[in-house]
């Protein structure tokens, strides 16, 4: 990339358990808020689980577009409505065929599935509106590019709990090679009996609120949630023409270490190896990241393994970190973004003065993984470089790097 250009981050929608607002989002996040944490009866087969859910009430998808007709759409559209009238601006100042759409989902309209399925066994045939592209994974990018109108590339990304996190290194290539000029890009999962029982097989589902990084993790809460981004490549070698500051894509690693179907490698190595990419990319030092998200799932195994890989990383300049997971629950194909959505808010005007999100937990560490500094209530800190961590089933990890830009010098002193 040209150093005095940056793909920046112009516009957000998001919405998760703890709100459908960026300040709204903020201040729970801040506060560690779990009141959207429910517990359901109706999701697993064999007892009650606590599940982050979405509760504000969703839009209708329009008549023109009822073949899309999914909770997981509805979603999406709600979000879409934050972002769209800045995708309209841009169809104008681009062109509706330079704009595309990337999103990152695991369940898609799953749960339409599920209920057209117990209507066969229950009437011995399927919905008449019944279309069996609605749980398609790409059914949800194609909602949005027929919503908002949009001709350039549109694909989903759905490698699990990475989902997400890897759209933005899509989008930015899309960019950099001069095919589109605006990409949307995001994550959106909802709640299915599918994803739960699924997990709950694995033995993967906590008894309750689950604990990152404590010798009393016994698993996940799942959640749902979304959040969608423009980015847009802009110059910094001229601030009159652009925002006072910027908050950019600076970097994003990948990497997959195959250790495993399920289970990620116990060292941690494709997580290290994203990690280590990300800041190469954004030619910024360990000791830069002012926060780090952790993908922190409270599962024992990737705890162990990722306490150590950021360990290896970042060795005596461990930055100040915590799993969001306790707020929301794993929100899955929708994770990367979510939490995306969160360092993102933890950059901009919403978050002033700065705070960071603390650990909610039983405060037990596990004395048999490396000691992380997670951040407790009330902790404030100078916030200039965030880093988001989403590691999936397969060994398939993403690390994204996010950073908060005021002149056009400071793209020079990050190296």
């Amino acid at each position: 990339m040209n150093p005095a250009t940056a793909i920046a981050i112009t516009h957000l929608g998001l919405c998760t358990p703890l709100g459908q607002t960026p300040q709204t989002v903020r201040d729970n996040l801040i506060a560690g808020n779990i009141d959207g944490m429910k517990w359901r009866d109706d999701l697993l087969f064999e007892r009650s689980v606590l599940v982050g859910q979405v509760d504000t009430k969703l839009p209708s998808i329009a008549s023109e577009l009822k073949r899309f007709d999914t909770r997981n759409n509805q979603l999406t559209l709600l979000i879409a409505k934050q972002i769209e009238s800045a995708v309209i601006a841009a169809k104008t100042q681009y062109g509706s065929h330079r704009i595309g759409i990337i999103l990152g989902t695991s369940t898609s309209g799953i749960a339409t599935g599920e209920s057209a399925l117990a209507q066969l066994q229950k009437d011995g045939q399927f919905p008449l509106d019944y279309d069996y592209a609605k749980q398609e994974l790409g059914d949800t990018s194609q909602f949005l590019q027929a919503y908002l109108g949009l001709e350039g590339p549109c694909y989903t990304v759905s490698t699990a709990c990475s989902s997400s996190a890897k759209v933005f290194a899509s989008g930015q290539r899309l960019i950099d090679a001069g095919v589109c000029d605006m990409v949307i890009v995001g994550g959106i999962d909802t709640l299915c009996k599918l994803t739960l029982n699924g997990f709950y097989s694995l033995e993967s589902i906590s008894s309750g609120h689950c604990q990152p990084f404590s010798i009393n993790r016994d698993g996940i809460n799942i959640g749902e949630g979304g959040a969608l981004f423009t980015l847009e490549k802009v110059n910094l070698d001229k601030p009159a023409q652009q925002p006072a500051s910027h908050i950019i894509l600076s970097g994003i690693g990948e990497s997959s270490d195959a250790h495993h179907i399920s289970a990620p490698h116990p060292e941690g190595q494709g997580a290290v190896a994203a990690m280590q990419a990300a800041l190469t990319m954004a030619k910024l030092r360990p000791e830069q990241i002012d926060y780090l998200n952790l993908h922190g799932t409270a599962t024992p195994k990737n705890d162990a393994m990722e306490s150590r890989a950021v360990q290896q990383v970042f060795q005596s300049n461990l930055p100040a970190c915590s799993s969001t997971k306790p707020l929301t629950g794993h929100t899955l194909g929708a994770a990367g973004a979510v939490e995306a959505a969160f360092c993102y808010l933890l950059l901009s005007d919403y978050n002033m003065p700065q705070y960071l999100p603390p650990q909610v937990w039983d405060e037990q560490a596990d004395p048999n993984d490396p000691d992380l500094p997670l951040v407790s209530a009330n902790m404030q800190a100078e916030i200039q470089h965030v880093m988001s961590n989403s590691f999936a089933f397969g060994g398939s990890n993403a690390s994204v790097i996010f950073s908060r830009l005021t002149a056009p010098c400071d793209s020079k002193e990050r190296s």
